[in-house]
């Protein structure tokens, strides 16, 4: 078999496994493909998630889900005020030996896991949500001088209130760099909201099967990385990424206007690896402009810091994002003098 032969053959199976799962997790979640579409393309490509909307429209639900359709090791956090760090990383703890001494155990707190959710996570002081900084981005923790390795995959799936909720606190920038994609998740429509209606109030008991295991996921983040990402669509994500920063050379006025700092390397990173996911479910190996475009999004809306003007005006980043993505071309040789070319 040839390596094209090979690829064609993984890539196939890929989509089946991944409508496998879909499917199992839509037997539970109705409507929100989107959504469930974000969340397992972080799962697939080796990153953390952030879900972001109002109390009560299903969140939680669909990371317990995912977490029953998924064989891993699954926690949960809820994030309150009076969390401390080492409610989620664990403490050392005195400890009676066999032989009668007392000696300090590390006793591992509930982040020792593969999926773990961190709900309503800004309802915790900055001080504890930092906690996970090093977890996220190494899968290890740090105690007591001691270096812990997590079990792979570890995926961080985080849920939060929107900030004009009572008693939430802002994400500390550092942490939400560490979020592949942030999704916000808005009311289900009428159909949607009537099925949920049915199946929460007629006693249906929905049991979801097992359908992959650690093992295999870490063979799709392999693959997905095996797609190619030709050098001119590499540029055009590079620039998108570069369009976020004021005063940069690829800066468009709204960039300048109300932004106050731009996306670092990881949003580049995050739309190469969303990018050639979807390329991959789509049925290609190779990334299309069209692949960049439609992860730009999720991948960078949080990546971005607003300034004072526009937080004044009520913009958002999603507007700034979609003109950074309607006014950035295709080409680099029409992107030298972009600022000029939308004034």
């Amino acid at each position: 078999m040839t390596t094209v032969e090979s690829l064609e053959q993984r890539a196939e199976e890929f989509r089946s496994r991944y409508k496998e799962v879909k499917q199992e997790i839509g037997r539970m979640i109705v409507g929100h493909d989107e959504i469930v579409h974000g969340v397992l393309t972080c799962l697939f490509v080796g990153g953390h998630c952030l879900l972001e909307g109002v109390p009560g429209i299903g969140k939680t639900l669909l990371v317990r889900t995912m977490a029953q359709a998924l064989d891993l090791d699954f926690s949960r956090i809820q994030f309150t005020p009076d969390l401390m760090p080492a409610d989620i990383l664990g403490t050392n703890m005195i400890v009676e030996s066999p032989d009668g001494k007392r000696e300090f155990q590390f006793q591992k707190g509930p982040i020792f896991t593969q999926i773990c959710l961190a709900d309503e996570v800004n309802r915790a002081t900055p001080k504890t949500q930092s906690a996970m900084l090093e977890t996220m981005q190494e899968g290890t923790v740090t105690a007591a001088g001691t270096r812990f390795v997590l079990d792979r995959p570890f995926f961080v799936m985080a849920t939060q209130n929107p900030l004009e909720q009572e008693g939430t606190y802002p994400l500390p920038e550092a942490q939400l760099d560490r979020f592949f994609f942030k999704l916000v998740v808005g009311y289900s429509s009428r159909e949607d909201l009537a099925s949920i209606v049915r199946r929460t109030t007629s006693g249906e008991n929905i049991e979801i099967q097992k359908v992959m295991d650690g093992s295999e996921i870490i063979k799709w983040q392999q693959l997905i990385r095996e797609v190619i990402l030709a050098d001119h669509v590499q540029d055009y994500l590079v620039r998108l990424t570069l369009g976020t920063h004021p005063d940069g050379p690829f800066a468009l006025p709204i960039t300048n206007q109300y932004l106050r700092w731009g996306s670092s390397p990881r949003g580049a990173q995050t739309l190469a690896l969303a990018a050639k996911a979807r390329a991959l479910l789509e049925g290609r190996y190779n990334v299309s402009f069209e692949d960049v475009r439609r992860v730009f999004l999720p991948a960078l809306r949080h990546r971005v810091i607003l300034n004072f003007e526009a937080q004044a005006e009520g913009i958002e980043p999603d507007t700034i994002l979609l003109d950074i993505l309607e006014n950035m071309p295709e080409k680099p040789d029409d992107a030298a003098r972009p600022t000029l070319a939308n004034a």
